[in-house]
C-alpha cells in the first residue's frame, strides 16, 4: 500500500521545470531512494512534498490527503517530517532543547497554563522532557543532552537532526543526503541506523542520495530523475543495469560501453555453457 503518491506533479521556476510530470508511489515501511545527477529536481520534490513549495500541475499525497497547498506546519502534523542536505540545527541550544523544538506541535499548555504554572503543564512538560531524553537515547546521543548542538562532531549533529524530525511523531521520513561529509565508518553506521528506524519504528524512509553504496546497499526501491523527469525506478539490481541510469550520470558513450560488455558477458556465458555441453557429450561418447 502507497502512503505517499505523486501524480503529474510539476513544479517550475520562472521557465526551468524543476519537476516535470512526476508519478511516484511510496510504499508503506519500505525505504526508497531518489537518485540523480545534481539539479535533476530532487530537493525540489522534496520541497514540493513537505510544503515549501507548491506544484503548479498535478498531486502529492498522504493516504489519499492532499498535500497540495498546505502549510510546512499542517503537513508536519500529518506525519510527515525530514532532514537537510545541509544540517539546520539551532546551534546555540542544546542537543534536549533542539529535540525539544520538534515536540512542540503536540504539546498543549497554553500562555495561561505557562505562567500560572498549572500542574497540567508541568505534567506536560516532564513527559515532554522523558520523550525527548528517549529519543537522544535512540539516536545513541544518550548522555549528550545539555551539550550545545554546535559542539557534538559531525555524524552527532546528523544522528540529534534526526532525533528532531523523530520528536515530530512522523510515518514518513524525507532524509535530503544524511551522509554527506561522512567518512567510510560514519556512512556504515548511518546505514545501519536508517535501517534500524524503519525496522524498529515502522517508520517510511525516502532518502536522497549520492553514495551508491548507501542507495545499493538499504534502498528496496530506487526512483530516478533527470532534468526533472522520471528516466527510470526499480530494484537496485535493475537500476544499476539500466542504460538511461548510465547515461544521466556517465553520458552515451559510457552507458553503450556498458551496455556491450553486459552483451559480451551474456555471449562468454552461453559459449562457456555450450563448451561444457559439448564436452560432456564427447565424454558420455567415450564411455
Amino acid at each position: 500500500m502507497a502512503i505517499l503518491t505523486a501524480r503529474k506533479a510539476t513544479k517550475r521556476f520562472g521557465g526551468l521545470i524543476a519537476v516535470d510530470e512526476l508519478d511516484v508511489e511510496i510504499k508503506e515501511k519500505t525505504i526508497h531512494s531518489i537518485i540523480g545527477p545534481n539539479g535533476a529536481g530532487k530537493t525540489t520534490f522534496f520541497n514540493c512534498v513537505t510544503g515549501f513549495c507548491r506544484p503548479e500541475e498535478g498531486g502529492i499525497t498522504l493516504n489519499d490527503h492532499s498535500l497540495v497547498g498546505l502549510l510546512p506546519d499542517q503537513i508536519v502534523r500529518l506525519g510527515i517530517a525530514r532532514t537537510y542536505q545541509n544540517i539546520r540545527l539551532f546551534p546555540s541550544l542544546t542537543a534536549i532543547e533542539n529535540v525539544l523544538v520538534g515536540l512542540h506541535c503536540h504539546l498543549k499548555a497554553g500562555y495561561f497554563g505557562i505562567v500560572a504554572n498549572l500542574p497540567s503543564t508541568r505534567k506536560e512538560e516532564k513527559a515532554a522532557n522523558d520523550e525527548a531524553r528517549g529519543l537522544l537515547k535512540f539516536v545513541n546521543l544518550e548522555g549528550k543532552g545539555d551539550s550545545l548542538a554546535k559542539n557534538l562532531p559531525y555524524g552527532e549533529q546528523r544522528r540529534l537532526e534526526i532525533a528532531r524530525a523523530l520528536a515530530t511523531r512522523p510515518r514518513l521520513l524525507l532524509l535530503d543526503e544524511p551522509t554527506a561529509g561522512m567518512n567510510p565508518s560514519e556512512t556504515q553506521m548511518m546505514m545501519n541506523f536508517i535501517q534500524h528506524l524503519r525496522d524498529e519504528l515502522g517508520i517510511t524512509i525516502v532518502l536522497i542520495e549520492h553514495q551508491m553504496r548507501v542507495v545499493m546497499g538499504i534502498s528496496e526501491t530506487v526512483t530516478v530523475l533527470d532534468y526533472g523527469k522520471k528516466i527510470a525506478e526499480g530494484t537496485p539490481d535493475e537500476i544499476k543495469r539500466n542504460p538511461k541510469v548510465i547515461e544521466a550520470y556517465l553520458g552515451k558513450g559510457s552507458a553503450a560501453e556498458a551496455h556491450n560488455a553486459e552483451a559480451h558477458n551474456a555471449e562468454a556465458h552461453n559459449a562457456e555453457a555450450h563448451n561444457a555441453e559439448a564436452q560432456g557429450t564427447a565424454t558420455h561418447k567415450e564411455s
